[in-house]
């Protein structure tokens, strides 16, 4: 049975540069498919903002542009701040939830990570001094001896729009089969470089991995894919590496400017220019792994990730390793869904490679 959480409420700051009406049915339309009660409310002064602050439940903020507003914000880490423009002036507290950049769109996931996050507690668990060197670990729901570790990677295109709580809904759902899961924060390249984000999932991954005494999974999706297969091939605890809808050929992903130039704005230029940066990188270039692997992809998702797993669970198969290659209906958020026909058979053979 879900938890449930008594109530979301969504408030738009003073000055809101958006049509609040649509804003209040992209909110209804995900309470909807979260199950909880919730509604919209503007905040026309300071004073509304500070009364709705006091909100016991779920709480999402849209502060808005005027900068006593967005300081009310900076010490409430029970309050997801969302901001819609690519803003990086974040709150002053790290404990603080700060979504950005996203869009109209940002609502949904700001919501549902604020219901995910009161429905099951994570403790939060820092591995560097930056800020965004953290990871929420979430422990089985049942106690039933050793558990396996999963360690979930989020992607974004490497972008730092994009964070952890992308992987919230898949964290909550493999706690309750019986996992220790633990959702992976790290620097993006576009603000810190190339080299701090693979040091930080490496260092992620050590300190959930530890001493575990069971089976360690690490699942990514989308650029999370590149970044859990090559954690795999540095570091021999990880028994299955698991890729949903990765981005797995880093210098075909190049050629083909996937993500707008994503590649080569991560990895801080073309395959052509840096060689050796894509050969340490590229999952592909870094075949054989030497650890099983799990490629799930939906065939309603970008073409070109498509073709770029088909061909390399054949290239891996070819070259020696371990793989299961699972295509089913879906795009690329259902992957992540845990609604979804595609992760619960996904989430079906993790559980059989690692029971």
């Amino acid at each position: 049975m879900i938890p449930s959480v008594p109530e979301v409420l969504v408030v738009t700051g003073p000055g809101l540069v958006a049509d609040l009406r649509l804003l209040a049915e992209v909110a209804d339309r995900e309470f909807a498919a979260l199950g909880v009660k919730g509604r919209t409310v503007p905040a026309r002064g300071l004073p509304d903002l500070r009364a709705a602050l006091e909100f016991p439940g779920a709480l999402v903020v849209l502060p808005g542009p005027d900068p006593e507003a967005r300081d009310l914000l900076s010490r409430r880490p029970h309050a997801v701040r969302l901001d819609l423009t690519r803003s990086v002036s974040g709150p002053g507290d790290p404990e603080v939830t700060h979504l950005y950049g996203r869009g109209v769109g940002g609502l949904t996931w700001a919501i549902r990570h604020a219901v995910h996050r009161l429905r099951s507690p994570a403790r939060r668990v820092a591995y560097g001094e930056h800020p965004d060197q953290w990871a929420e670990a979430r422990p089985p729901r049942e106690d039933a001896g050793p558990a396996p570790v999963a360690v979930l990677v989020h992607g974004g295109y490497w972008r730092s729009v994009w964070g952890a709580d992308l992987m919230d809904a898949l964290c909550v759902d493999l706690a309750g089969r019986g996992f220790a899961a633990w959702n992976l924060e790290y620097r993006r390249p576009d603000l810190h470089g190339w080299a701090a984000t693979t040091e930080d999932v490496a260092r992620g991954v050590a300190l959930a991995a530890g001493d575990a005494p069971g089976p360690v999974v690490v699942i990514g999706h989308s650029a999370g894919g590149q970044l859990a297969l090559r954690a795999a091939a540095d570091d021999r605890r990880i028994t299955l590496a698991v890729s949903l809808a990765g981005v797995l050929d880093l210098v075909e992903g190049d050629r083909r400017h996937l993500g707008s130039g994503a590649v080569a704005s991560a990895l801080g230029g073309s395959a052509a220019d840096l060689p050796a940066v894509y050969g340490r990188s590229s999952p592909l270039e870094r075949l054989p792994l030497g650890v099983p692997q799990l490629i799930a992809q939906g065939d309603g998702d970008d073409l070109d990730l498509v073709d770029l797993s088909r061909r390399y669970a054949r290239a891996a198969q070819e070259s020696g390793d371990e793989v299961t290659y699972l295509e089913m209906s879906g795009d690329h958020f259902d992957i992540i869904d845990p609604a979804s026909p595609i992760w619960r058979a996904t989430a079906g053979v993790i559980a059989g490679r690692t029971s």
